[in-house]
């Protein structure tokens, strides 16, 4: 039981906020010797601990030369550093601009241009803070203006900021790749329909709540643009970033590059738009460059600590314990989806993506193979899975950003209300993936 012990430890050192890495490498060490310890009871010696507890960590330099070698993860600095240039060249405050020129005039286009602009900073950007700061700096004191009901507008924010973790290019769906040892492309490709509906139905919704409650959505009038000049702006304002995201995604789909080409295309392409729109100088070369190695340092930080997590984990045998559990529910694979399902929202509420992804899924998976669950499909639950748990209270980080940067007029209540029905068609399209799988191609 000792590996149990140590997940729940682990845990609990994460809710109070200790540092990730650290934790699983801390942890690690002392239940190591923990373990190490019982193993030679009832007689024993310092030595013979000593000896094996390095038996037990052997092959750690192994796996981490191995880390530091994967092709897959080599993605992950170049997407993000992609995504923080484009922030920096100010892509979010044009699409903002040009959409919520184009469908303002609309009950509702103010809310729908955000979940439009979401997705396409989603699928070029791909950086979740950035994205919901961004729209909550532009968008939210314009919808507020306008008689834009307080939690129909964070909601929104709140909701389209998110796409990123699964419309592709997503850090997310890189890091599940390693994980479940499957192509990149492959997952890119099988999250691209269950994004496109989420966003379709967010549109959906907004549109239908405008139409019968005209007070939460009016309509942003201005008619000092002909539409000619506003739909000119839009055109002028998408078009660059949804080439970059066709010749990025594109590459992937038609198998011309592997995601980790397609990555450096996305690098250089965000720097030629920011150099188009004249943004690219030697300060926000550098600024991002010092931010991506802060972010890609981290995610190998943890990634490293969660290695010696997980081999103490098996060494003492948890592995067995968890799946001896949940081989033996009744119900077998719909058990065990329900049970891994509200497992990993719950673990989201209060621990980052990264974490689950490296710590929780690899105790899953062995048991998904047993019991013959096709990765892919139960690779892109996970995923949906992982966005849910940013939205949802009180602990979401898109929480978080947005109440930074809000009015002191919006309450974290408001924001929380807010975000209730997206969580709600998130988790409804989660389901509809797990009934259906046969329609999103699984």
């Amino acid at each position: 039981m000792i590996g149990i012990v140590m997940f729940f430890a682990a845990l609990c050192m994460l809710t109070i906020g200790y540092p990730v890495a650290f934790t699983f490498g801390s942890v690690s060490i002392f239940f190591g010797a923990a373990a190490a310890l019982i193993e030679l009871l009832p007689g024993f010696s310092p030595v013979e601990i000593a000896e094996e507890f390095f038996l037990m960590f052997s092959m750690m330099p192994f796996r981490i030369y191995s880390i530091m070698n994967n092709t897959i993860l080599m993605a992950i600095p170049l997407f993000i550093y992609m995504g923080i240039v484009l922030q920096k060249s100010e892509l979010a405050e044009r699409l903002l601009e040009a959409m919520g020129s184009l469908f303002g005039r609309i009950r509702g286009g103010m809310a729908v241009s955000t979940v439009l602009v979401g997705t396409l900073l989603a699928a070029s950007t791909g950086v979740v803070g950035a994205s919901v700061v961004a729209m909550g700096v532009i968008s939210l004191p314009v919808m507020l203006k306008y008689g834009y009901s307080k939690k129909l507008a964070t909601g929104t924010i709140c909701a389209a900021g998110t796409l990123g973790q699964i419309i592709p290019p997503s850090i997310v769906l890189i890091i599940l790749g390693d994980v479940f040892q499957e192509p990149v492309g492959d997952l890119f490709k099988a999250a691209l329909m269950p994004g496109l509906i989420l966003v379709g139905l967010y549109i959906t919704y907004i549109l239908f709540l405008a139409f019968f409650k005209k007070s939460v959505a009016p309509p942003v009038m201005d008619d000092s643009v002909s539409p000619g000049v506003r739909i000119g702006k839009a055109l002028i304002a998408i078009l660059p970033p949804l080439t970059l995201i066709v010749l990025v995604l594109g590459s992937i789909f038609e198998g011309i590059a592997t995601p980790t080409e397609s990555a450096s295309v996305g690098a250089v392409g965000s720097m030629a738009l920011a150099a188009m729109y004249k943004k690219l100088t030697w300060r926000v070369i550098m600024e991002s460059l010092h931010e991506t190695v802060k972010i890609t340092a981290m995610v190998f930080a943890i990634l490293i600590g969660a290695t010696a997590f997980s081999m103490v984990f098996v060494y003492s045998g948890a592995d067995y314990i968890v799946e001896e559990f949940l081989t033996t529910l009744p119900g077998e694979k719909w058990a065990f989806l329900i049970l891994s399902m509200v497992a990993i929202m719950a673990l989201g509420f209060f621990i980052d993506f990264i974490e689950i992804s490296y710590i929780v899924v690899p105790i899953l998976l062995p048991i998904a193979d047993i019991i013959g669950l096709n990765p892919l499909w139960f690779a892109i639950l996970i995923a949906m899975n992982l966005q849910t748990s940013f939205l949802t209270p009180p602990f979401g980080f898109s929480l978080f950003y947005l109440k930074g940067v809000s009015p002191p007029e919006v309450r974290t209540v408001d924001i929380y209300r807010g975000v209730l029905p997206f969580i709600i068609i998130q988790v409804a399209v989660l389901a509809s993936i797990v009934v259906f799988p046969d329609f999103y191609g699984f």
